[in-house]
């Protein structure tokens, strides 16, 4: 409703916005997008169906936390079966990432990073199929990890991420909690930022595309990652 509204029309149907959306592909020129094939469309309900399981996990063991005694079986029951469903599912999308040659070959080569394990491998494969194919700021952008310019003016605002994947963002955030402790590079580019002042925040967010820019280049040139996987010492500096 808000592009017509742009437009000054303040009427809505299905004329006008059909009007409108013309118009908008007529000045904006958006790139046209092929339909992702069959497999690929399996990943993607397999990795979006596992990502609502384990939100309601997360939220029913919330619930139980601060409920009543009476009702916490339920909780109990709910949350079982949805981890007999999680698991399933992971079955599932280790049969068809192996029985599928181009999802087996790009898998092998992501999960050879450290902190790249099946969810985040799947969610890579299904979420951003672009991995591999562009530049390393556009895929950067294209997670949500870039940073922008917030300046108006001769006010200067300090750079920020926006926009992007959430869902493939928050996968990556997890892998680079555990990347930052076993890769030496992103270890010691970890480190270097903390010396530097930066924020735990602001820190973890560029290991965050640092990480998935190796990612893109492993792709890319079709190169496991080079980087052996070093002793754990200790949780992430705070």
């Amino acid at each position: 409703m808000e592009l017509p509204r742009a437009s000054g029309r303040l009427a809505k149907t299905d004329a006008i916005d059909a009007e409108v959306l013309a118009h908008f592909a007529q000045v904006m020129k958006p790139e046209p997008r092929q339909m992702a094939d069959p497999e690929t469309r399996k990943l993607r309900a397999l990795v979006t169906r596992r990502r609502q399981l384990d939100q309601m996990v997360t939220a029913e063991l919330n619930r139980r936390r601060h409920s009543l005694q009476v009702v916490r079986e339920g909780f109990v029951a709910t949350i079982r079966c949805c981890k007999r469903q999680i698991a399933a599912i992971d079955k599932h999308l280790a049969t068809l990432i192996q029985q599928t040659p181009k999802f087996r070959q790009k898998a092998e080569l992501l999960r050879s990073a450290p902190g790249i394990g099946g969810v985040a491998s799947a969610t890579l494969l299904a979420r951003l199929p672009e991995l591999g194919t562009l530049d390393r700021k556009k895929i950067a952008a294209l997670v949500g990890v870039a940073p922008y310019n917030r300046d108006s003016g001769k006010m200067k605002g300090k750079r920020a991420i926006w926009g992007g994947r959430g869902d493939v963002r928050a996968v990556l955030y997890m892998s680079t909690l555990v990347a930052v402790r076993l890769n030496p590079s992103l270890c010691e580019f970890h480190q270097r930022l903390r010396r530097a002042g930066k924020s735990p925040k602001i820190a973890l967010t560029a290991c965050m595309r640092k990480l998935i820019i190796i990612l893109n280049a492993m792709l890319k040139n079709e190169s496991p990652c080079a980087w052996k996987v070093r002793p754990i010492v200790g949780a992430v500096s705070s």
